[in-house]
């Protein structure tokens, strides 16, 4: 019997040094998530999502970003690194090209070049011949580690997130498992950058955000919205500010747009009517919001099996607000069937569904 306590005692000290001491990637930092509101106001539940219907994608998954082209066909950034090329209504599937990486965000220039945020790769030019070419992959002699969301300015400028400059998919296993941990460690890396091609000259608009994510612009072009996924909000940056530290709050050229959201914000895409559609790929998670004040918890958490982590469970989640933050539409499918709806594509037809890891690209009949 001694031994057998002996036996225990030595695993019990075996696990909790484990638990205490294991290196871990991240290096957690304290902040306070506000009380989560819940589904309620314009976020009360409903199911207009549950009717989404599907476009097979021959193999592929993983559509987390769609857009119309300047030929009239629609382009989807797959997981597989492909962009496929098809109809509106989802015929005559191609292989436009493969970068290589992981395409997560994109727009088209005047002239027909596909602009593409890698973030394996950087910021990509991609022509109508199919051409590959990388626009630039550092900032100030910084890597862009994640390149993550672009939008293409009418003058040409290209504003793109770099959603963590401490970790690079390419070497933490992919885009999900970089973008846990840039979460969990809540380090506020995060940034927003200008590409003036004319030029050749990259700056920095704006740093401090907790996984700098989808990005739109005004109408007027002369502000940005920005998803701060780790911080549940949304920013508006003025294109004008120069390296601005937004973790240190608002200030003349950066104020909260949308606080305290009821997931984390994903993509951000011009909609139709002034409309701004963002995508919500989890709702919050009451154990994850717990340990915001508890960084030790959270380097715990690192160290046990992926399968006992608090991952938030699927729940279907879209919204259209304007640029004054008033919330337009709210679309959910609590049920979650159709997973981590990321983003919005408006059509004068359809609403285009995306997602990190779909199986097929999700679609609603658009009614006025």
């Amino acid at each position: 019997m001694k031994k057998i306590t002996r036996m225990l005692a030595i695993a019990v000290l075996a696990v909790t040094a484990y638990l205490c001491l294991w290196p871990v990637p991240i290096e957690p930092v304290s902040w306070q998530a506000p009380a989560a509101p819940g589904y309620s106001g314009p976020h009360a539940p409903n199911n207009r999502l549950a009717d989404i219907q599907l476009i097979a994608l021959n193999g592929e998954t993983g559509p987390e970003h769609v857009a119309p082209g300047p030929d009239g066909k629609l382009y989807a950034a797959m997981a597989s690194g492909n962009i496929v090329r098809m109809n509106p209504g989802g015929t005559a599937q191609e292989i436009f090209v493969n970068t290589g990486g992981r395409v997560l965000g994109f727009d088209f220039d005047a002239d027909g070049n596909l602009i593409a945020a890698d973030a394996m790769k950087g910021l990509l030019s991609i022509g109508p011949d199919r051409a590959v070419r990388v626009l630039i992959d550092t900032v100030n002699g910084d890597p862009v580690r994640y390149a993550n969301a672009v939008v293409v300015a009418a003058n040409g400028k290209i504003y793109f997130t770099d959603a963590s400059t401490r970790f690079a998919p390419k070497d933490w296993d992919g885009t999900f498992a970089a973008s846990i941990l840039d979460i969990m460690e809540q380090s506020s890396t995060g940034r927003v950058l200008e590409y003036d091609p004319t030029q050749k000259t990259a700056r920095i608009i704006a740093q401090g955000l907790s996984f700098a994510n989808g990005i739109a612009l005004s109408q007027d072009e002369q502000t940005l919205f920005v998803n701060e996924t780790g911080r549940y909000r949304v920013w508006k940056i003025a294109v004008s500010a120069n390296n601005l530290d937004v973790s240190q709050g608002s200030s003349m050229q950066a104020a909260v747009l949308l606080d305290n959201l009821p997931g984390y914000p994903d993509n951000l895409m011009r909609g139709l009517d002034g409309k701004i559609w963002l995508g919500f790929a989890k709702p919050r998670n009451p154990v994850i919001d717990a340990m915001s004040g508890k960084p030790f918890l959270r380097q715990v958490t690192l160290r046990l099996p992926p399968a006992l982590w608090p991952v938030p469970k699927a729940y279907g989640h879209v919204i259209a607000f304007s640029e004054d933050g008033k919330v337009l539409d709210d679309l959910q499918d609590p049920s979650g069937a159709y997973p981590e709806t990321t983003a919005v594509t408006e059509t004068r037809d359809r609403l285009y569904i995306q997602s990190l890891h779909a199986k097929g690209l999700g679609w609603l009949a658009r009614t006025e």
